[in-house]
């Protein structure tokens, strides 16, 4: 690749050679693109796969995934963390149906009018799968344009958002706008990485001035991550011949529709559920990126009237053998194991609300 060849060209040019063969890369139609960006958020590739492959073979169109209970789509997006995205994937598909005759609008107002599309989404799809100009900023971005262009100012401090979003427009506006976004992105994940960045394969090295002052493995800058706090739970086991006892979430929040075995902050609270506790407890741990759960895992059992209440919207009982169909919490899985329960094993991609 000649070192004198346009940063548009040069991108273009590499990922045309290099780029990886995923899944939603094949036959790009909207619905593909959407679905792997969501899912790609904050979620390793190697773990994205073989959930995008699920996804797609169950929900083939916004109308399939409108159509289908929340709970099946929570059960076939878990262990991949930040159920947030799967809900609001689910709502923005019957707004798709409602609004847009189940097609997805190539109009970029209509689409980030949609449920759970931000700025980075609408660039995204936009620019994938529509040609637009838009650009899409996300952490691989962030870090390829702190170094290209040397920007040593804190990458989350406003000002210097709106300067990396004004220079990632300034990229994609040609006529391959999709191309450069995924460039860049492909460019940042297996290139121009965190840690040891690899500056001599980088087709941008000519253009680098981190590179070029040396500075690239301390880019973009780093500051300090603020402590999470730590929140106390009790749940309880509530085991019969019927199977486990399991509580929904509320829809909304942390975890929301999402089932587990009836917890509270304290016994006084599983008392007002109608739950006794017996036994030694057993101590799970669980982090999301923002706080930590430490959970003190008990045997139960209903006391008269039964359990109700918690906040929960939904109670049920599953077999055992059954577990492996309902979108469980991640502490969910590890409490259960702690008391002995087959849960399903699950590989965890990510975590969150």
């Amino acid at each position: 690749m000649s070192p004198t060849a346009s940063i548009p060209e040069a991108l273009k040019a590499w990922y045309e050679a290099q780029r990886r063969a995923l899944p939603w890369r094949d036959a790009p139609t909207p619905w593909r693109v959407w679905i792997s960006e969501i899912m790609l958020q904050q979620t390793r590739v190697s773990s994205v796969i073989p959930y995008f492959e699920r996804f797609i073979a169950r929900f083939p169109d916004p109308a399939s995934l409108a159509a289908a209970p929340l709970d099946d789509v929570l059960s076939l997006w878990a262990g991949l963390g930040y159920y947030a995205r799967a809900r609001n994937l689910h709502a923005a598909a019957g707004q798709i149906v409602a609004r847009h005759g189940g097609v997805i609008p190539d109009d970029p107002a209509a689409f980030a009018a949609l449920k759970g599309v931000g700025r980075y989404t609408l660039g995204a799809v936009m620019s994938i799968a529509f040609g637009r100009r838009l650009p899409a900023l996300d952490g691989n971005l962030t870090r390829v344009i702190c170094r290209l262009d040397l920007i040593e100012e804190d990458p989350r401090a406003k000002a210097t958002q709106d300067r990396l979003w004004r220079r990632a427009a300034a990229l994609v506006d040609d006529p391959q706008p999709g191309e450069i976004n995924q460039a860049l992105m492909e460019l940042g994940a297996t290139v121009c990485t965190p840690k040891s960045p690899a500056c001599l394969l980088c087709p941008l090295a000519a253009h680098c001035r981190a590179r070029a002052e040396g500075a690239a493995a301390r880019l973009p800058k780093k500051t300090p991550k603020a402590a999470r706090p730590t929140q106390r739970w009790r749940a309880a086991l509530l085991r019969d011949e019927g199977g486990v006892l399991l509580g929904q979430r509320p829809t909304e929040g942390l975890l929301g529709g999402l089932w587990e075995p009836p917890q509270a902050p304290d016994e006084a609270g599983l008392a007002a559920m109608g739950i006794k506790t017996d036994g030694e407890a057993r101590v799970i741990t669980h982090a999301f990126t923002h706080l930590i759960w430490e959970v003190e895992a008990l045997e139960g059992r209903a006391v008269e009237g039964g359990v109700e209440g918690g906040g929960y919207t939904a109670f049920k009982r599953v077999a055992e053998a059954d577990l492996g169909g309902v979108a469980l919490t991640g502490p969910a899985l590890k409490a259960l194991r702690a008391w002995g329960v087959a849960a399903p094993k699950r590989r965890g991609a990510g975590r969150g609300p």
